[in-house]
C-alpha cells in the first residue's frame, strides 16, 4: 500500500430511536409530580371546605350569597337558637376594592414597564428593577400599617377633592362626608401592593418582542414611542393582562391590609368615599377570634365562596390572555 494512500475507517451504524434517556424521564416524573401535587392541594382544599360549610350552604341556601346579615343568637346553653349569614355585602366590597385597585395599578405599572424596559439608563434600572421585585414580596401587614398611619392622612384628603368635584355621582356621593377606612383608601394600597406583580410580569413580556419587527420599525422611520405603539404594545397585551388579572386575584384575596384600614360593616356599600365596607377575607379574619364551632362552619362556607370566586376569575384571566393574545401576534 502506497505511503499517499488513506485509510478509512466506517463507523459502525447507530440506532436512531426516540426513547428518552434516564434523566429525562426522572425530570419528566418530577414535574408530572409537581402539577399533579398543585391540583392535588387544591382538591383537598376545596373538599375540605365544602365539608366544613356544608350544614351552612343547606340552611341557608341562595341567601347566603345575597344576604348581607351576620347575626348568630344562642341560649344560655350555648345552643343555636337563629342565625342568619349573608356575604352580599362582603363580596361586593371584595370586587369593588379589588377592580378599582387593578384600574389604578394598570396604567402606572404599564408606563413603569415601558420606561425600565426602554427608557431608563443602565444605572438606573438595575435598582430599579431589584426594589420593585422586592416589593412585590413585601409583608402585607406592613404595606397595612404604613397605609393607616402615612397613606389615610393622604387618601383622606384626595377623597374630600373627588367629593367636592364628582360628588354629583352616586358612586363618589358622601352625604355623611366620613373620608377616612373607606373603601377608596383600601383600594390605593391595593393598587399599591399590586403594581410590583403587574410591573414585573409586563416588563418580562415587553423585554421579549421581536428584535427584527423593533429593528424594522426603526428601519422605517418610527419614533421610539411609535415602534412601542406598533410592536411592544401589541405583543404584549396578554401578558399585561395577565399580569392584571393575577394582581385582581391578589387584590380579592388581601387580608390584613384591608382588615388594618378599612371599617367593616355589613351592608352593601356603592360609595367608595365613605367610610365603611369590608371584605370576604378581612372578615373572616375579623370574625375567626370569637367564633364558635357553628360560626366557624359559616367562615369556612365563605371561605369557599371566596375560593371559587378566585377560580372563575383566572379561569376568565386565561381566557382573556388567549383571545388578546391570539389577536396580539
Amino acid at each position: 500500500m502506497s505511503t499517499t494512500e488513506a485509510t478509512y475507517v466506517i463507523p459502525e451504524k447507530r440506532e436512531v430511536t426516540t426513547k428518552p434517556r434516564f434523566s429525562d424521564k426522572v425530570f419528566r416524573a418530577v414535574v408530572t409530580g409537581g402539577g399533579l401535587s398543585s391540583l392535588v392541594i387544591l382538591g383537598l382544599i376545596f373538599a375540605f371546605l365544602l365539608y366544613q360549610g356544608l350544614d351552612i350552604f343547606k340552611s341557608q341556601g341562595i341567601g347566603f350569597i345575597t344576604n348581607s346579615d351576620w347575626d348568630i343568637t344562642y341560649d344560655e346553653s350555648g345552643y343555636v337558637l337563629s342565625n342568619k349569614f349573608g356575604l352580599a355585602s362582603m363580596l361586593i366590597g371584595t370586587m369593588l376594592c379589588a377592580f378599582i385597585a387593578v384600574l389604578i395599578a394598570v396604567p402606572i405599572s404599564v408606563a413603569s414597564a415601558l420606561y425600565l424596559s426602554f427608557y431608563a439608563p443602565e444605572w438606573l434600572k438595575k435598582p430599579m428593577v431589584t426594589i420593585i421585585d422586592l416589593m412585590a414580596a413585601f409583608p402585607s401587614l406592613l404595606f397595612g400599617i404604613w397605609a393607616y398611619f402615612i397613606l389615610m392622612p393622604s387618601g383622606a384628603y384626595w377623597a374630600k377633592l373627588l367629593h367636592h368635584y364628582f360628588g354629583f355621582l352616586p358612586f363618589f356621593k358622601n352625604e355623611l362626608r366620613i373620608f377616612s377606612n373607606s373603601p377608596f383608601i383600601v383600594s390605593l394600597i391595593l393598587a399599591i401592593m399590586i403594581i410590583p406583580i403587574i410591573t414585573s410580569i409586563s416588563r418580562e413580556v415587553f423585554a421579549q418582542a421581536p428584535l427584527d419587527r423593533i429593528q424594522a420599525a426603526y428601519a422605517l422611520g418610527a419614533t421610539r414611542w411609535a415602534m412601542i405603539r406598533a410592536v411592544v404594545i401589541p405583543h404584549g397585551r396578554n401578558g399585561v393582562i395577565g399580569g392584571a388579572m393575577l394582581g385582581l386575584g391578589r387584590a380579592m384575596g388581601e387580608t390584613v391590609a384591608v382588615y388594618t384600614v378599612l371599617n367593616i360593616v355589613f351592608q352593601i356599600n356603592w360609595q367608595i368615599l365613605f367610610g365603611a365596607g369590608g371584605n370576604v377575607a378581612s372578615m373572616i379574619l375579623l370574625k375567626f377570634g370569637e367564633a364558635s364551632a357553628y360560626e366557624t362552619k359559616a367562615l369556612m362556607a365563605a371561605g369557599l365562596v371566596l375560593f371559587v370566586l378566585t377560580l372563575i376569575v383566572n379561569f376568565l384571566s386565561d381566557l382573556l390572555v388567549r383571545s388578546f393574545g391570539a389577536k396580539g401576534k
